[in-house]
C-alpha cells in the first residue's frame, strides 16, 4: 500500500516500550487492588465498576501496576481487543491474559489506540491466529503488527477527528439500538387503544356505532382446549412426514415459527391425531420463557400438532373475528393479567380454567373488522420501521470501519507540509532506546 507523504510503515514494537504481560491470580468480589480482565477490555466500554479486585495482591505491585495511557491488547480468549487506559480511579494490576504496551512520549497513544480498531490491524490478527485449535497470541507476534505512522502533528489532527466522528457513530448506534424498545412500545400502545375502545373512538362517532362493549370472559366466547404432549418413549424426526408438531418455542411474536420444524411419526400421529389446530385458531402459550404469548395458528400449520405447552382458542361462540381475539390476548391488559398470576402460583404455569375466566369486552362485528384494519396498518408501518432501522444498523457498523480505513490512508484530515516526517520521527524515537 503506497503511503501518504512524510509517512512510514514501521511497527508496534518500534513505537511502545517492551510489552509485558500481566499478574496470575483469581478475582475477588473485595480487595484493594483492582484486577482487570480480558472480560473487561472486550466489552464496548470498560465498566470500572465491574473490575473486580485480586484476591492476592502481587508481591510488587508496581510491577503489574496500569498507567494512564497503558494500551493492553488481550492474548486469548477475544484475541485482539485491546483498550487505553484512562482516569484509572484506583490501584490497578492487569491479568495473565492481556499484554501491556506503553507508547513512547514522542507517539501520540490514541492514535495507536484507534489503529488497533482499524481493519488493517484486525486482519493482521486473523491471518496470524489463522489455523490455530486455541486462538491465542503472543508479545512478539504483537510487537511486528505492521502499521502506517504520520507525522506526530498529523497523528494529533488524526486521532482528534476520528474521536469525534466516531463518538458521533456512536450516539448513532445506542438511538438504533433503543429503536426496537421504542417500536415495541408503540406497537403495546396500538394494541391498548385497540383494546381499550380508544383507537375507534372517532370512527364510532362518525358511523353511529354504540360505544357500549359487552363485558363478558374468554368461557362466554370461545372454548379453551389444550394441547397433547408425545406418547411415553416417542420421539420426533426432521423429515417431512406431512404431520408437523408445535412445540411452545416456535410460539413467538404472534405466528408460529417454522424454523428447525419437528414432525411427528403416522403412527404417533394416530395416537393423538385429535390434537390438532386449524388455520386461524387462536394459540396462548401456558409454560415456558415465552409464557402468555398469543397469537394465530398461520395457515401453513393447519392441522398440525400442537405441544401440552400451549392451549387454543377455537369454536367461537360469539360472533367474533379471531384476529380481534388474538389482539385482545395481546394486549397489555391481559397479559397483566397473566404475569400477576404466574407470579402468585406455585407452578409457573397458566391454567386453563384461569384463561377461562380472563377478561373480554365485546364490541360489535363491524367495530371488529375496523380495529383489526386499523390495527394491521399501524403494524405495518411498524414492520417498515423495523426493516428501516436494520438496514441503517447495518450501514452504520460499516461506518466506522470505512471511518478507520480512511484515516490510516491518510484520507481523513488535511497534510500540512511544515510537519516533521515520521521517518526522522521515528529516528528520534531510536536515538531515545
Amino acid at each position: 500500500m503506497s503511503l501518504p507523504k512524510g509517512w512510514i510503515e514501521t511497527s508496534l514494537g518500534a513505537l511502545c516500550s517492551k510489552p509485558q504481560y500481566g499478574y496470575t491470580t483469581k478475582a475477588s468480589n473485595e480487595g484493594d487492588v483492582k484486577f482487570l480482565r480480558t472480560t473487561d477490555v472486550t466489552k464496548p466500554v470498560l465498566n470500572w465498576e465491574k473490575v473486580p479486585y485480586c484476591l492476592v495482591n502481587p508481591s510488587s505491585v508496581d510491577k503489574y501496576l496500569l498507567e494512564n495511557g497503558d494500551i493492553v491488547i488481550s492474548r486469548a480468549g477475544s484475541v485482539g481487543y485491546s483498550c487505553r487506559l484512562e482516569n484509572i480511579p484506583v490501584d490497578t494490576v492487569f491479568a495473565s491474559y492481556l499484554i501491556r504496551f506503553k507508547p513512547n512520549k514522542l507517539i501520540d497513544g490514541a492514535f495507536i489506540k484507534h489503529f488497533l480498531n482499524a481493519p488493517e490491524y484486525w486482519q493482521q490478527i486473523t491471518d496470524v491466529s489463522a489455523g490455530i485449535a486455541v486462538q491465542n497470541i503472543n508479545a512478539k507476534k504483537l510487537e511486528v503488527i505492521k502499521l502506517p505512522l504520520p507525522p506526530l502533528n498529523e497523528q494529533k489532527r488524526i486521532a482528534k477527528k476520528l474521536d469525534e466522528l466516531l463518538t458521533t457513530v456512536e450516539s448513532i448506534k445506542t438511538r438504533l439500538d433503543n429503536a426496537p424498545t421504542i417500536i415495541k412500545r408503540f406497537r403495546q400502545s396500538i394494541l391498548a387503544a385497540a383494546t381499550s375502545g380508544k383507537l375507534t373512538e372517532e370512527w364510532r362517532k362518525e358511523n353511529g356505532v354504540s360505544e357500549h362493549w359487552e363485558k363478558l370472559t374468554i368461557d362466554d366466547v370461545v372454548h379453551v382446549k389444550g394441547g397433547k404432549r408425545l406418547p411415553k418413549g416417542e420421539s420426533l424426526v426432521f423429515e417431512d412426514t406431512g404431520y408437523p408438531y408445535i412445540k411452545a418455542g416456535q410460539l413467538k411474536n404472534g405466528t408460529v415459527n417454522p424454523k428447525k420444524q419437528e414432525y411427528l411419526t403416522k403412527e404417533v400421529q394416530e395416537k393423538i391425531s385429535r390434537y390438532i389446530v386449524n388455520a386461524g385458531d387462536v394459540y396462548i402459550t401456558i409454560v415456558g420463557a415465552c409464557i402468555g404469548d398469543a397469537g394465530l395458528i398461520p395457515k401453513e400449520f393447519d392441522k398440525a400438532n400442537l405441544t401440552e405447552n400451549a392451549v387454543k382458542l377455537c369454536e367461537f361462540k360469539k360472533d367474533i373475528e379471531n384476529i380481534f381475539l388474538s389482539l385482545w390476548m395481546r394486549s397489555y391488559y391481559i397479559q397483566n393479567e397473566i404475569q400477576s398470576e404466574i407470579k402468585s402460583g406455585a407452578q409457573g404455569k397458566l391454567a386453563i380454567k384461569r384463561i377461562k375466566t380472563l377478561p373480554f369486552n365485546l364490541p360489535t362485528r363491524a367495530e371488529q373488522k375496523e380495529i383489526v384494519s386499523q390495527v394491521e396498518s399501524l403494524f405495518a408501518l411498524a414492520d417498515t420501521l423495523e426493516e428501516k432501522i436494520k438496514a441503517a444498523k447495518k450501514r452504520v457498523d460499516k461506518l466506522t470501519q470505512s471511518i478507520l480505513a480512511k484515516a490510516f490512508k491518510g484520507e481523513l484530515v488535511p497534510q500540512e507540509p511544515n510537519d516533521e516526517p515520521a521517518e526522522e520521527l521515528l529516528e528520534r524515537i531510536k536515538s531515545l532506546a
